[in-house]
């Protein structure tokens, strides 16, 4: 009988947590758009990945390119060169998939139509039976703190109430990715701290995939798991700063000394970017 001969003992493969998928993936993006002078360039080499449940927030300068990025992911801006995916998909599919809700500047809703009828429009367009509907705004109404006013019009409402609502009508046919432009800009301070917490309460209950348009260094922090830094036109990214906070945030936190590190990280990104082109 031969000798058995010992096999060396190989060690498993160390196993690593799976990386989030990207739901955004943008490479090389550039936009310039045609005018009776010149070209004007908006975006010049954006590249960018957004990760499955990241909050992420857009800042600069007015006229950076903010909101011209937030609108090339929705579709709603076509790049000049470079590429981008949202859901692995061409923006365009992706905004007929429905992959996707946005919240504009302002709540754009229509005054004859009650705070239930305003959410379920997107619900009605899409021939969605009307005992779904009413339960979805049921649900998103809820989740912003509105239960009560769904037979309630616009007009009787407060303007951070009114914003809310939009929120639940982008929710309402439950996109994995939520777009914001400035959703509170207009708001007085004191609105603007409740809606912040409100929306950071929002995100860490439905785990959506964030993009957030601000000028605001604390409202960044605040919200965001990652901040974008843009530069003054033509928009480049000047930062990308990871806001490793503890994912329940409350108001008090903005007096951390993490909380103000992170800030003037922004902050100096933000100068530096002003002294980019002088």
């Amino acid at each position: 009988m031969g000798k058995s001969v010992a096999l060396p003992v190989t060690e498993p493969p160390a196993t690593t947590a799976a990386e989030p998928r990207s739901i955004v993936d943008i490479r090389n993006l550039s936009l310039v758009f045609a005018a009776a002078d010149k070209p004007v360039t908006a975006l010049d080499g954006i590249t960018l990945k957004i990760r499955a449940g990241d909050f992420v927030s857009l800042i600069g300068p007015s006229g950076c390119g903010k909101t011209t990025l937030l609108r090339v992911i929705a579709d709603l801006e076509q790049p000049t060169s470079g590429d981008i995916t949202v859901n692995g998909l061409q923006p365009e599919m992706a905004r007929r998939k429905r992959a996707y809700g946005y919240v504009f500047q302002a709540p754009a809703l229509y005054p004859w139509r009650t705070v239930e009828r305003n959410v379920t429009l997107p619900l009605e367009i899409m021939g969605i039976d009307k005992a779904e509907r009413q339960r979805r705004a049921t649900v998103q109404l809820s989740l912003v703190g509105l239960s009560g006013f769904e037979k309630k019009f616009p007009w009787q409402l407060s303007g951070g109430m009114q914003q809310r609502v939009s929120i639940a009508r982008a929710l309402a046919f439950e996109p994995g990715l939520l777009l914001m432009d400035e959703p509170f800009g207009a708001l007085d301070e004191i609105t603007r701290d409740h809606l912040n917490s409100q929306l950071s309460k929002l995100w860490a209950t439905t785990g959506k995939t964030c993009v957030f348009v601000t000028h605001s260094i604390s409202e960044a922090v605040f919200l965001s798991t990652r901040i974008v830094v843009m530069s003054p036109r033509p928009g480049r990214i000047l930062d990308i700063i990871d806001c490793d906070l503890p994912r329940e945030r409350t108001l008090e936190m903005r007096e951390s000394r993490q909380f103000q590190d992170i800030a003037a990280r922004v902050r100096h990104g933000l100068a530096e970017g002003h002294s980019y082109d002088d």
